[in-house]
Order: C-alpha cells, then sequence, then structure tokens
C-alpha cells in the first residue's frame, strides 16, 4: 500500500504542473497575453491551491475513510481538469465577450478564478491528504518526517510531468489530448490505491472503484476514436466564434492559430494577430518599410528581428537590397505561413537575398559579426520581460556595433495623433530616453496608432527632408499603394514631431535597461489604462514605489509583531509560517531572477531555461531529502532553522552581485544552473524542518492541518512574489533592488523567528 501511494503522490505533482502550465498558456490565449495576464492567472492557482491544502485538506485528519477521500478528490480533479481546458476556451461567449476582444484586470481575475477554482483546490487538497496517508500507512509515527517524504515526491513527480510537458507532450500532443490522458492517469490510480474494491465491505469504496473503472474506459474511448478531436474541434469553433480556423498547433515558445476569410489568412500568436496575407496593413507597411529604406542613401543589408514574413521582407525587397536576415525565434510561424502560402509570402520566402535564422533576436546580434545598414525590429510593445530586451539601453549599444557607419536601427511604439495619456508618454518618453543615451541622432515619425523611430550615429537622418525621400522613392520606382509624395511631405510635416515632442514634456526622465526593465511596466499602464482605466491610480502608485516604502512597511511590521507578542505569547507561533512565507517569497523571485538574468545576458534559449527551473526542483527534493532522513536524529533543530533563514539572507545579497559582473557570468552559463541549485536546496533544506518544529509547538497530532497551513503559506507566498515580482518589483526596482527587497522581506521574518524562539522553547517544553 506505501508504494501505492508514493506512486499517487508522484501522479499528484506530475499533474499539477502539466494542468499549471497547459491552462496558463490556454487562458493566455483568451486574456492576450502580457505579464499582467500571466501574474494574475498564476496568482489565482496558487491562492486556490493553498485554499485547498488548508481548509479542504485539514479536513482528513480525524476521518477513518482517509484513501476513500483521496480518490474521490483525484476524481474530481480528472473530471474537472478537461472541463477547465473547455471552459477557458467558450469563457469569452460565457461571459458575452466577442472573439478578439480583450479583457480588463478585473474580468481576467474573476473568469480565471472561476475556471481554476475546482482544479487549484482539488490538487492542492491531494499534498495535504498525501501527507495524512503517508502518515496513517506509518502508524503516525514520523509526523514531519512524513510531511517531508511526501514533500519530495511530489517535487521529483513535478520535475518530470515539467520535463515530459514540454519535450513530449506539447510537441505532439493538442490540449484536450494531454488533459484527457493526465485525467486518466489519475483515474488509473484510484482503483489502485483502493485494491480489490469489488471485494471491499464498504459502499463507499465499491461506489468509488466502480465510479473510477467507467471513468477509465469513458475516457480511454474519447481518446482512442475521434472524440479528443471533436471536443478539440468545438471548443476552437466556440473560443474563435465567427471565424474560421484552419490551423491549431502549440509549440514550445506558444499557440499558433490560422484563419481564412475568402482568400485572406490571419495567423495568430497566442491570440495575438502577427500576420495577415496576401494583404496586410498597406499603410503601416509601406511607411515602417519605405519611410526607413528611403532615409539611408543605399541600404543593401538588412536584419529583420521578428515579423518579417507577411509584408515587410516582401517590402524591403522592392529596394536595392542585396542581402536579409531574417531572425525568428519559433520555427512553427514560418511552418504555418508556408504551409497557407500565398503569392506574398511566397515571393518573401523563396527570395534567394533571404536567410532565415531561428533564434532570439537578441543572441543572434550579439553573436554575430555581420553590419547592417538597416536594422528593423518587428515587436512594437515591450510588453513582457522577453520583448523588452530589445528596446533597452543595452541592446540598443549592441544594435549600434551592429550598424555600418550611416547604419539606421527601426522600430515602432504605439502612438496617437489626438491625444497622449500619462501612461502613454511615460511609455514613449522611457525608450526616447534609452535612445538619446546611446545614438546621437534620432528621428521620430508621429503616427495615429504606431510611432516610428529612426535612431542612428549619421547626421542625415535630422537633415534629410520630405523631398529628399520624395527623389528617392522616384530613382528606386517603388511600387508603392499609400506613400505617395503627398503622403510623405504629410507624414514629415514639422507640426506632427513639434506637437509629439510639447506632448512628452512632463514626463518620465528615467531610461529602460536589461536589469531595470521599466518599459515592461509603463507598457502594462498603457494596457491597464486602455482595459481598465479604473485602475489607473493604482499604477500611478506603483510607479513611486522604491525600497524605502518596503522598508517602512517592514519595519512597522516587524515592531507591530513585537508589540502584540508582549501581550500575547502565542502570536510566536506565527513566527514559523512567516517564515515560511517569506521563504516562498524568496524562492520565486530567485526563480524570476534567474530566468530574467539569463534571458538578458544569453537570450531566450529555451531549453536552457528548461534545466534552469529543472535545477531548482533538484534543488528542493535533494535538499528535503537531506533534511527528511536526518529529522528523527536533530536535536537542535531551531539553530539548524535559523542557520538556513540566514543562508537565504546571504544569498539574497550574493546573487545580485554576482551579477554585477556580466563579464563573469557571460563566460560561465553553467553558474545559472549552480545558483538555481543552491536557491532550490535552501528552499527544501527548510520545509520539512518547519513542519517539525510546527508539530513541537501544538503538542498534539495535527499532521494535516500542519502540513496543509505551511504548505499553503509556502504557496502564498510564491503567490505574492509571482505577482510582485513580475508587474511590480523588477520592472520598477529592478534586479539588483528586487533582491534587495527580498533581503528585507527575509531579515523581518528573521527578527521575528529569534525573538520568538525563547517563547516556542518555553511552549514545547511544557507540552
Amino acid at each position: 500500500m506505501k508504494t501505492r501511494t508514493i506512486f499517487a503522490i508522484l501522479t499528484m505533482g506530475f499533474s499539477g504542473i502539466v494542468a499549471q502550465v497547459l491552462l496558463l498558456r490556454e487562458l493566455l490565449i483568451t486574456f492576450h497575453g502580457n505579464e499582467l495576464s500571466i501574474g494574475i492567472i498564476l496568482a489565482n492557482w496558487l491562492i486556490l491551491e493553498a485554499l485547498g491544502a488548508f481548509f479542504l485538506g485539514k479536513r482528513i485528519e480525524h476521518k477513518k475513510h482517509k484513501i476513500e477521500m483521496f480518490v474521490g478528490v483525484q476524481l474530481l480533479f480528472s473530471i474537472c481538469f478537461p472541463v477547465a481546458i473547455y471552459l477557458s476556451r467558450t469563457l469569452k461567449g460565457i461571459i458575452g465577450v466577442t472573439s478578439g476582444e480583450a479583457l480588463g484586470i478585473l474580468p481576467m481575475l474573476f473568469s480565471s478564478f472561476f475556471i481554476l477554482v475546482l482544479v487549484s483546490i482539488t490538487h492542492g487538497a491531494l499534498f495535504t491528504f498525501g501527507c495524512s496517508i503517508y502518515d496513517y500507512l506509518n502508524r503516525g509515527s514520523q509526523g514531519a518526517t512524513s510531511i517531508g517524504k511526501v514533500y519530495i515526491y511530489e517535487t521529483i513527480g513535478t520535475l518530470i510531468g515539467g520535463i515530459f510537458f514540454t519535450y513530449l507532450l506539447i510537441p505532439y500532443f493538442h490540449s484536450m489530448k494531454i488533459a484527457l490522458g493526465i485525467a486518466i492517469l489519475n483515474l488509473i490510480m484510484c482503483p489502485i490505491l483502493l485494491g480489490q474494491f469489488w471485494r471491499n465491505a464498504q459502499k463507499l469504496t465499491k461506489i468509488l472503484g466502480f465510479i473510477s473503472v467507467v471513468l477509465i474506459l469513458l475516457f480511454c474511448l474519447i481518446l482512442s476514436t475521434n472524440g479528443a478531436d471533436n471536443i478539440q474541434r468545438l471548443s476552437i469553433a466556440k473560443q474563435w466564434q465567427g471565424q474560421n480556423v484552419v490551423h491549431y498547433q502549440n509549440s514550445i515558445y506558444g499557440n499558433v492559430v490560422v484563419t481564412k476569410r475568402q482568400e485572406q489568412y490571419t495567423i495568430f500568436s497566442d491570440g495575438i494577430p502577427i500576420i495577415t496575407t496576401p494583404t496586410p496593413d498597406i499603410a503601416f507597411m509601406e511607411e515602417f518599410v519605405h519611410l526607413t529604406m528611403l532615409f539611408h542613401a543605399a541600404p543593401k543589408e538588412i536584419l529583420i528581428i521578428s515579423g518579417g514574413a507577411g509584408g515587410i521582407i516582401n517590402e524591403v525587397l522592392k529596394h536595392p537590397v542585396e542581402r536579409i536576415d531574417y531572425v525568428e525565434l519559433d520555427p512553427l510561424i514560418l511552418e504555418v505561413v508556408k504551409r497557407y502560402s500565398t503569392p506574398l509570402t511566397n515571393t518573401e520566402l523563396t527570395s534567394p537575398k533571404l536567410n532565415i535564422l531561428y533564434l532570439d533576436g537578441r543572441y543572434f546580434i550579439k553573436k554575430t559579426s555581420n553590419k547592417y545598414d538597416i536594422i528593423l525590429i518587428g515587436l512594437s510593445d515591450p510588453q513582457d520581460l522577453q520583448v523588452n530586451r530589445l528596446f533597452t539601453k543595452e541592446f540598443f549599444l549592441l544594435a549600434k556595433s551592429r550598424l555600418k557607419q550611416e547604419g539606421i536601427l527601426v522600430f515602432n511604439l504605439p502612438g496617437s495623433l489626438t491625444y497622449l495619456g500619462e501612461e502613454l508618454k511615460n511609455l514613449n518618453l522611457c525608450i526616447l530616453n534609452t535612445l538619446k543615451d546611446v545614438f546621437s541622432y534620432i528621428k521620430i515619425i508621429p503616427g495615429d496608432g504606431a510611432n516610428l523611430y529612426l535612431a542612428s550615429q549619421s547626421e542625415d537622418i535630422s537633415l534629410i527632408n520630405h523631398k529628399e525621400l520624395i527623389q528617392r522613392l522616384n530613382k528606386r520606382d517603388l511600387q508603392v499603394r499609400l506613400l505617395t509624395p503627398a503622403h510623405i511631405e504629410y507624414k514629415l510635416h514639422s507640426r506632427w514631431s513639434n506637437w509629439f515632442l510639447e506632448s512628452l514634456e512632463h514626463g518620465t526622465n528615467r531610461i529602460n535597461k536589461d536589469f531595470h526593465p521599466l518599459g515592461v511596466f509603463y507598457s502594462l499602464a498603457y494596457w491597464n489604462a486602455l482595459f481598465s482605466p479604473q485602475l489607473r491610480g493604482l499604477f500611478r502608485y506603483f510607479e513611486r514605489i522604491n525600497l524605502r516604502t518596503f522598508l517602512i512597511l517592514l519595519i512597522v511590521f516587524t515592531l507591530l509583531f513585537l508589540f502584540i507578542q508582549i501581550k500575547v505569547k502565542s502570536i510566536s507561533k506565527a513566527a514559523i509560517p512567516l517564515c515560511i512565507l517569506t521563504t516562498g517569497f524568496a524562492g520565486m523571485l530567485f526563480d524570476l531572477v534567474l530566468i530574467f538574468a539569463f534571458q538578458t545576458l544569453y537570450g531566450y534559449v529555451f531549453y536552457w531555461i528548461g534545466i534552469i527551473v529543472s535545477a531548482l526542483m533538484v534543488g528542493i527534493a535533494i535538499g528535503c531529502l537531506i533534511v527528511t532522513s536526518l529529522l528523527e536524529h536533530i536535536k537542535k533543530y531551531f539553530t539548524l532553522f535559523s542557520g538556513i533563514e540566514i543562508c537565504i539572507i546571504v544569498f539574497s545579497i550574493v546573487l545580485p552581485l554576482i551579477f554585477l559582473n556580466t563579464d563573469f557570468c557571460l563566460s560561465r552559463p553553467i553558474l545559472f544552473l549552480l545558483l538555481s541549485f543552491v536557491s532550490g536546496l535552501l528552499i527544501g533544506l527548510e520545509f520539512p524542518l518547519a513542519n517539525k518544529i510546527y508539530l513541537s509547538i501544538k503538542g498534539k497530532p495535527e499532521l494535516s492541518s500542519t502540513a496543509g497551513l505551511l504548505y499553503g503559506t509556502d504557496l502564498v507566498g510564491g503567490w505574492l512574489g509571482g505577482v510582485l515580482g513580475g508587474v511590480v518589483l523588477l520592472p520598477i526596482l529592478g534586479l539588483l533592488e528586487t533582491c534587495a527587497v527580498v533581503f528585507m522581506f527575509k531579515l523581518s521574518t528573521f527578527i521575528i523567528l529569534i525573538a520568538s524562539i525563547p517563547i516556542l522553547r518555553k511552549m514545547i517544553s511544557s507540552r
């Protein structure tokens, strides 16, 4: 029975990570995801898991039928997971929102909560149930050791699940098949746990057993026939209601959808339209490409970073260029472009002048030795940490080094010719300030929807007027539809640039850097102003946050706790959950910081990032294993727990100091694996020890409530780190100050712990 329980716990960890990531991906398509929507979805998942672990999980404490309760919750999880996938796609129809319409923060918050509620709560409860059953099978003699071992098995299952999902499931199966497969895996565990349920005298056991078998047969029938594919098609049709979806596929980088209307194809990446062919947005294409190319006397070698297919390459080829390097991260995008080829895309992608590279754009521009006349960035909004890397001072310096003497860097940002709100003004000004810090000459061509930015070390872009551009247009005999001489004169009229620069007055004076990605925050603030204007005040408050804000809050909290402790000694018990909460907070931020730093220094190398996350999970498992195996022999557990707290505090200081030496980091990518492993090791060391201490304080066998409480607080800490880290701390404070916030959080709870230890020792000795 013990072996079967271990396999059930491994299955729980495996299923949890697959469900979390798959639902995250599906909801990101629905929400047109950015850094903020990722934070909201993860926040709901972690909070609901914490609620399930504590409130639902502790109900098993004194129940007789523990196995049956575990099976019942596992059955519920197995049913709810595929249903949640279906609901995530039909959500907009349910709440009355049309396909393609973006949602604000509050609708995202409530709708993702509704989608995730049963899946997350049941999965959180399974951890606590697993702890109780494992301890019960050991006749209640192991206590904290049982919790530690369950934590290890769940972590190992999570590690295996993450690897399987990334490299085996997503590339070969659609979401509905994956969800049904995970459901079957969990359903198979139910009769295995129940044993020979048909011979069992308990009616409940028989009912659960027969339900499990029926559901296994039903789900297997759906998978073995066309049932899963039919459900997939039905849910996609509802998700893209009113549109003819001809292709739907996931890659390791995201989701790609192709819709067709008459002879027009539109390709979406994670729900956002990126290519329309054979008739693209002609006005945008011609302005973005030809205005830029005409500013250069003889553009021969061109680099396009993302977004080139579907019009941009075609327009570039109209000029007398000799070579075009086109860098695209996700090969699937161009695969579907070729599969649904049109005369436009066929002309582009078969040109002998075109060289396609499937790489991260930042990584390519750092490694290449080529020099270019023009570098075109096809991504127009630094809405997440990944894209922001193409709008930072460090990237602009890299691009500058890859431009020829009269070379031009080109990109666009959201714009308006009527009114610049504070958020739109700060977004444009932040990137403009960054450009000015690197390039000597900058030309801005304001537009209604997109502002075109040209940056160069050559004064030509500032001196050339509309007459010169019109002469070059005629000389090159460009076949254009909208970019007429009159239109060029209109676009370059000084009144637009004068109005734009006047509108930027009194805006931010800050710049966007790799380790201080303010562009992400200003982009999210602009997005929020469009879709949730009632929360604009909140983002303006976030912008004013600094280290002093957290320092004051944590000093007040610490002093308040210590003051109450003098009057109410029993509050000292909260010191252990508080330490676990801040450790969960620290662990999430360490993970974010390491991935963020790796992407910044090396580019988005997907497989490496998977290895970094795996190193974290391995560290957690080994740390937990070390302490769990020694738990019964540890006498000075308060001393050891305090020592681990000190190590986490020291790690939060050392981590940013390492990144200050970027040359050292660049020469040693293996360093990130080591740092990730150490981060996980420290987290893993603390959790089983915290359970041991808390059980000793309670003085009575409350294993389920203890496991649920500490596991729940760990998840809440992770939620706090994920939401604050991705949306507020990293973008506004930057990498170094984010680590300083971790230091302050951990120092606060460490002081509380040290003050509480004498009281806790008295509580334990009096039991």
